[in-house]
């Protein structure tokens, strides 16, 4: 069975299971925080929410076919990235991060996990500089493509060598989505999703997910995941399992527009620089065509100064002014309002979504001309 079909049909039987006569063709939640246990708790398939849902177990189960793997759900990213440091590191060990990686994962490691004698090592994503600060390390964290910045690294050249040095290697595979980027599939030993952005992509849930092959480190991070409480609720899960029906048709639409997006903006004569790994202009093109099967919803670009960001955003129709991306409405912010990432006061990170190409092409154009106009 084709990906596409898998995650059309996720949460139904498998062929050839046959629906019963009367029950609805996708089952709802199962809102539930105790389950009977009438003997032994072993016995039974499900006891406690904190610990297992049938609406987790069908999600999850769409998650890990989809990444190649076992997958775990979190309550957010920054929960499924929080699971990955918690279970894995120790005092004394060393996680190297790239430097220009999502803002509150490198927050995260200097603020609580310093204070836990974890070191942190920071290097560029761009031409995989990571791979000369190795020696020595616990965790490599990989982001690529990396946020906001839109830098590619060679996934598997970095795995090979973090494996050497005896480093497990985990991917922020946020941006693309499993089904843009398989981080597993080229080596990797975990694959880390805020699923608030694309795969979920409606702008209405929080969610993250881990998944893994390894049996021992699946266990590591479902351990965290019930001792800590870092927990999804069954509706939630239930939201996403409905929003995964859809990805393909929405990251296909996203990705086409954002191609054609990028070019346009390339080509203005208003717009500095863009930033997009379909971009042939972009320095690691040739490197995103061999591992991503599509480039995603993002796109940076740069205007000359701040005044022009904010007129550029004031004026726009169709994008709407709000931080994260990946939904199926076209959004944009100027990325330094927000965050200790290191980008001028013109840069702007777009998320293209579902509309109509020519719309937002005229509306992209309208909104640039009316930024030079002071």
């Amino acid at each position: 069975m084709k990906e596409t079909t898998r995650l059309v049909r996720a949460g139904l039987p498998e062929p050839p299971a046959k629906l019963a006569p009367g029950a609805p063709i996708h089952s709802g939640p199962v809102l539930a925080a105790a389950f009977s246990t009438p003997s032994d708790p072993s016995q039974s398939a499900y006891t406690y929410n904190r610990f297992h849902n049938p609406t987790w177990d069908e999600l999850e189960h769409a998650l890990g076919t989809l990444e190649g793997g076992v997958a775990r759900i979190f309550p957010s990213g920054m929960a499924a990235i929080t699971a990955v440091f918690a279970a894995l590191l120790r005092p004394g060990d060393i996680v190297v991060l790239p430097a220009d990686s999502y803002y509150t994962t490198r927050i995260l490691t200097r603020e609580f996990f310093s204070a836990f004698g974890i070191e942190t090592r920071l290097a560029p994503t761009a031409n995989n500089a990571q791979e000369q600060v190795l020696g020595g390390t616990k965790l490599l964290w990989i982001e690529t493509p990396s946020n906001p910045g839109m830098d590619i690294c060679d996934i598997r050249l970095l795995a090979d060598a973090a494996h050497k040095v005896g480093a497990l290697v985990a991917v922020d595979n946020t941006t693309p989505t499993a089904l843009g980027q398989q981080p597993l599939a080229f080596g990797a030993d975990i694959s880390v999703a805020s699923d608030t952005k694309s795969l979920t992509g409606h702008s209405d849930l929080l969610l993250g997910h881990v998944a893994v092959q390894d049996t021992e480190l699946n266990a590591k991070i479902d351990r965290w995941r019930t001792l800590s409480g870092s927990i999804v609720g069954p509706f939630e899960a239930w939201l996403a399992l409905r929003s995964l029906s859809t990805l393909p048709l929405r990251l296909e639409r996203q990705s086409q527009n954002a191609q054609i997006i990028a070019e346009f903006l390339e080509s203005h004569r208003v717009v500095n620089a863009v930033y997009y790994p379909g971009l042939a202009s972009h320095p690691a093109h040739a490197l995103a065509c061999r591992q991503m099967r599509f480039f995603g919803p993002v796109v940076s670009f740069q205007l000359a100064n701040r005044s022009r960001a904010e007129r550029f955003l004031a004026a726009s129709k169709l994008l709407v002014e709000a931080t994260s991306f990946g939904g199926i409405t076209s959004s944009a912010e100027r990325r330094a309002r927000w965050c200790q990432d290191d980008v001028s006061e013109g840069f702007i990170r777009l998320s293209a979504g579902c509309e109509d190409i020519e719309d937002l092409l005229a509306d992209l154009d309208q909104a640039l001309t009316a930024s030079t106009t002071a």
